[in-house]
């Protein structure tokens, strides 16, 4: 089972993301999650950066989806003003919200990414699925109550990977 949250690359930020790469791979679609993945938990609109990201992104041919396990309000407030589909209240790790968001950005998974800062959620739930995943650092420290649970577990999780020579990279 702890294979399954292994992800494909672990990299520091969105901004580390090599976008040469993915479309050399094939990847034509990203799935992001949102709360400390693109923004802070606490910041309702994009940063400057992130918008200039996504600009980018977009130019580049590449269609995004935010997928979050939080409320519509919170999800829709931030997406809508980008323009960016999203699904709100995900419940990552199950398969529903990523079958209905490879149906929305009518992509294969073989051409699809999966984006976020918890190994628990994002990873685990685009591995089972077959995604390329992506796992970040997160925004920030600041997190809710469970994230905060999910954390602990995620460090017990690191410690059994690099125990035995999962991780090629350093822990952050």
């Amino acid at each position: 089972m702890f294979r399954a949250m292994v992800p494909d690359q672990y990299l520091p930020s969105i901004y580390a993301i090599d976008f040469r790469e993915l479309r050399q791979r094939g990847i034509t679609s990203l799935i992001v999650d949102l709360d400390n993945t693109l923004v802070e938990a606490t910041r309702a609109d994009a940063t400057p950066r992130l918008i200039e990201w996504l600009d980018s992104i977009k130019q580049q041919g590449f269609r995004v989806m935010i997928v979050s396990n939080n409320n519509q309000t919170r999800v829709s407030k931030f997406a809508i003003p980008l323009q960016i589909p999203f699904i709100h209240a995900a419940r990552k790790p199950l398969n529903r919200a990523f079958k209905r968001a490879l149906k929305e950005l009518g992509s294969q998974k073989e051409e699809t990414v999966v984006v976020g800062d918890q190994l628990l959620t994002d990873v685990f739930g685009g591995n089972r699925m077959g995604f390329h995943t992506i796992l970040v650092v997160p925004v920030s420290k600041m997190e809710g109550f469970f994230t905060k649970i999910n954390r602990r577990l995620e460090r017990a999780i690191f410690h059994w990977m690099k125990k035995r020579g999962y991780l090629n990279w350093k822990e952050n």
